[in-house]
């Protein structure tokens, strides 16, 4: 039987807005019903959840008016700092994990959890270690130039949004955050996919120090839908890397199939408007929780058509929770997820017709829900929370010496 630990678990966001997100609260969830004492730690906002450990929270930057002030707490936080060393001092901790603490807590906390000696955890649930704007994605395409620590060449390509100035803040970002330790310090990595360790390991981190432990999904909360679909979904960030332009132009060719986008995010506007002649397209706005399922489960199927580098996407094993297959690109760690033909079907990025023609056999074939009931299977086989559970406390132990 595992000993009881205390986690500090950290991330910027103490609600939901990314998949990331989700994994955060639902890992602490996880941990916290196997008996472990779970310990938030994250930037402070008006969304957050209740916690009676907010009062640690520090105040992060403002990413949507940022100040200069903001742009110098972007890159070092003396409340996030300050919060965390009181929050330690106070508590004793077994492993600190880290998700996306950077942006607004920053690598300020580095220092202070290394001189705690408490061993340190992360997952990579981007790619943040090998790239300043964290995607490993140029103009549409994969890159990977700055090889895990030539961030200058952000700066020089305007990878922040065609941007030099945006792009100097993420170069010189990373290079802060690199000094403060935000490889040297870590213990282990955990890379939620195969291609996320070998990319690591390529740009430089020592793949003994990286350990693959997917996402998973609590299917016990999720009831698998066994009606008939009325539609096909994507739910995510409205952002190019997401494939979005790709998905409404494939969806303008079948008039006679709906299509529902589900999510907020700066492209919105721009796929609305292309949109806006085809009747079968709807966009519902940011749904969460209950509300959001509901809806996936009534699809037909969920679509993710990403360009870049995807790496465990949480909106695939919540599909699958839901019997729902998924139509998924050929890139990051979607191949891993998805089998051809059995849970789902897998395009290559950006092409239209293949979408199209994986759309319309679906749709021809909605009455018959096999994928769906091997992609419920898949969920809890391969992606339970005991599972997930076993893996995580095998990473945690092997930093204790138990």
């Amino acid at each position: 039987m595992n000993t009881q630990l205390s986690v500090l678990n950290v991330s910027q966001n103490h609600f939901v807005r990314g998949g990331s997100d989700r994994y955060f609260l639902s890992l602490g969830d996880l941990l916290s019903r196997q008996g472990n004492l779970v310990v938030p730690f994250c930037a402070r906002s008006e969304k957050d959840q209740p916690s009676e450990w907010s009062t640690y929270f520090p105040p992060g930057a403002d990413f949507e008016s940022p100040s200069v002030l903001d742009v110098l707490k972007y890159h070092y936080s003396p409340a996030a700092k300050n919060n965390l060393r009181k929050l330690v001092s106070g508590n004793r901790f077994d492993i600190a994990h880290l998700h996306i603490y950077y942006g607004k807590l920053t690598s300020s906390i580095l220092p202070v959890l290394k001189d705690a000696g408490i061993p340190i955890v992360q997952t990579a649930h981007d790619y943040k270690l090998i790239c300043p704007v964290y995607s490993c994605s140029r103009g549409g395409k994969a890159c990977e130039e700055c090889r895990g620590k030539e961030y200058w060449r952000a700066m020089v390509y305007k990878c922040n949004r065609g941007s030099y100035l945006r792009s100097a803040i993420s170069m010189s970002e990373s290079y802060v955050s690199r000094w403060l330790g935000s490889v040297d310090t870590i213990d282990r990595f955990i890379a939620v996919s195969q291609f996320s360790a070998a990319r690591m390991g390529v740009n430089g981190i020592d793949p003994s120090r990286i350990s693959v432990v997917p996402n998973f999904i609590d299917v016990e909360q999720f009831t698998p839908q066994t009606e008939t679909g009325r539609y096909f979904v994507y739910f995510g960030r409205i952002e190019h890397s997401k494939g979005i332009g790709t998905l409404v132009k494939a969806f303008m060719q079948l008039p006679d199939i709906p299509l529902m986008v589900i999510g907020e995010g700066g492209l919105l506007p721009e796929v609305q408007a292309l949109a806006a002649t085809s009747p079968n397209i709807h966009f519902a706005g940011f749904k969460n929780g209950s509300e959001l399922y509901s809806l996936v489960g009534q699809s037909v199927a969920s679509i993710l058509p990403s360009e870049w580098y995807e790496n465990c996407p949480m909106a695939i094993l919540e599909s699958f929770a839901l019997g729902r297959p998924v139509i998924g690109t050929r890139i990051g760690g979607v191949p891993e997820l998805i089998s051809q033909g059995e849970d789902g079907y897998l395009i290559d990025p950006g092409d239209v017709d293949s979408l199209c023609a994986a759309v319309r056999g679906l749709w021809e074939r909605r009455g018959d829900h096999e994928m769906g009931r091997a992609a419920r299977r898949k969920a809890e086989h391969e992606f339970s929370s005991e599972i997930h559970y076993r893996r995580i406390r095998d990473v945690y132990d092997s930093l204790r010496g138990t």
